[in-house]
C-alpha cells in the first residue's frame, strides 16, 4: 500500500494534511492530520487511515512528495512557468448524483457562465502583491498542480485561489505563500467520509446543525468545512 500527502493548510499555529492510500491505481480511502508542523501532521493522518484500514506501519510506503512541493519550494524557479493560455469558456460540470447519506448537505450551486469579473479581480490582486506570469505559474503549479489559471475548470477554486490573493500581502514569495483551500478537495473528502459512517440524510444534518448551526455545508465557509471534515473523521475513530 502507498500513501499521498497533500498539505491542505498552514499558518503560524497548524498544518493540516490529508493523506490517501493506495492499493495500486484504487484509492483505499484518506484522512486528516493537524499539527504544528506538516511531517507531524502527515504522521497524524497516516497513523489515522492504518487504524481505519487495519494496516500494520511495516507495510505503509509514504510518498511526501506534495507536502514538500507545497511547503519547501525554494528551489523551484520562474524557469519552470509556461505561458499562459488564452482563456477558454468554462466547460459545464454536471452535478454528481448524490446518495442519502451526503445529500442532506451537499446541495451545490450552480457554476456561473461568465467568470470575467473573478479573472479581472485576480489580475488586479497579482498587480498589488506584484506578481508577474512567471510568479504566478509558480504559485498555481504549488496550489493546483498546473502553472495556468484558465486550467482551472471549477469555479469554486477559481474563488478560493482569488480570495487567497486577497489576504497575500504585496511582496508575497510565489515559492512560499500559503495556497488556497479546494473546496472540491474538501467535498470529497466529506463524501468519503460520510459513506464510510453510513449515515442517513437526518443524521448527517443534525451532526452538520448542531456543530455549526446551519443546514447545509454549502453554508461554511472553506475553513469551517475542513473543521466539519476533521470533526466526522473523529467520528470514524474506534
Amino acid at each position: 500500500m502507498k500513501t499521498q500527502a497533500q498539505l491542505c493548510h498552514h499558518n503560524d499555529q497548524r498544518c493540516i494534511v490529508r493523506v490517501e492510500a493506495f492499493d495500486g491505481d484504487t484509492s483505499l480511502g484518506s484522512a486528516l492530520g493537524e499539527a504544528p508542523t506538516a511531517t507531524e501532521a502527515e504522521d497524524q493522518a497516516i497513523a489515522r487511515l492504518r487504524q481505519r484500514l487495519g494496516t500494520p506501519k511495516a507495510t505503509t510506503a509514504s510518498s511526501k512528495e506534495l507536502v514538500r512541493r507545497n511547503g519547501q519550494e525554494g528551489d523551484r524557479t520562474a524557469q519552470k512557468a509556461t505561458p499562459v493560455s488564452e482563456p477558454q469558456t468554462a466547460p459545464a460540470i454536471n452535478p454528481p448524483e448524490q446518495d442519502t447519506q451526503t445529500s442532506a448537505v451537499n446541495e451545490a450551486p450552480t457554476d456561473p457562465d461568465d467568470w470575467s469579473e473573478e479573472l479581472t479581480a485576480i489580475d488586479l490582486e497579482l498587480q498589488r502583491i506584484g506578481w508577474d506570469r512567471a510568479n504566478e505559474s509558480i504559485y498555481l503549479e504549488r496550489a493546483f498542480g498546473h502553472s495556468s489559471r484558465h486550467r482551472l475548470t471549477r469555479f469554486s477554486d477559481l474563488v478560493a485561489y482569488l480570495k487567497r490573493l486577497r489576504e497575500l500581502p504585496a511582496s508575497s514569495d510565489a515559492r512560499t505563500a500559503a495556497i488556497p483551500l479546494r473546496r472540491s478537495d474538501l467535498v470529497n473528502q466529506c463524501d468519503e467520509i460520510l459513506k464510510r459512517l453510513n449515515w442517513q440524510q437526518q443524521q448527517a444534518r443534525e451532526f452538520l446543525q448542531n456543530h455549526f448551526q446551519v443546514g447545509s455545508r454549502q453554508q461554511l465557509s472553506d475553513e469551517q468545512l475542513l473543521g466539519f471534515n476533521m470533526l466526522l473523521e473523529e467520528q470514524l475513530l474506534p
